[in-house]
């Protein structure tokens, strides 16, 4: 993969009806995908060295996004999803790399802004099932 702009990464929240929107204003985003691993070192293994169980330990993602609002739709969907504790199925597209898709919960959902600026906010989502890649 070569190299791409930040603004490449998109996050799509799924919309209710079966497609996706946007999620509008985001200045930065992040996806972090981690996987347990679980030691099954003994006596016996070789070396002392430690050993692990290929396939077992839970696996998981987390979505994190900053920016500003930019159309009431995207903030009214996120705000939506957050107090109603929805999962909703999200999109991760990287250009050029593909995308992974899968069910997501609102876990964060922060407001902040000063008196000379524009209003941010900052999201966190947790997987909640499992997840889909295409490579595109």
């Amino acid at each position: 993969m070569t190299a791409q702009k930040g603004k490449d990464l998109l996050i799509k929240a799924g919309d209710g009806r079966g497609g996706f929107t946007a999620v509008a204003g985001l200045r930065a985003r992040q996806i972090a995908l981690n996987a347990e691993a679980v030691d099954v070192t003994n006596a016996d293994s070789a070396g002392r060295w430690r050993e692990l169980l290929a396939g077992a330990g839970v696996r998981r993602a987390a979505l994190s996004g900053s920016g500003v609002f930019r159309d009431e739709a995207s903030d009214l969907r996120l705000r939506q999803l957050f107090f109603e504790g929805v999962i909703e199925t999200f999109q991760v597209v990287v250009l050029a790399f593909g995308s992974i898709e899968g069910p997501f919960q609102i876990v964060s959902l922060e407001y902040r802004g000063e008196h000379a600026g524009e209003v941010t906010f900052d999201m966190s989502l947790e997987s909640a099932g499992a997840l889909a890649f295409t490579a595109l």
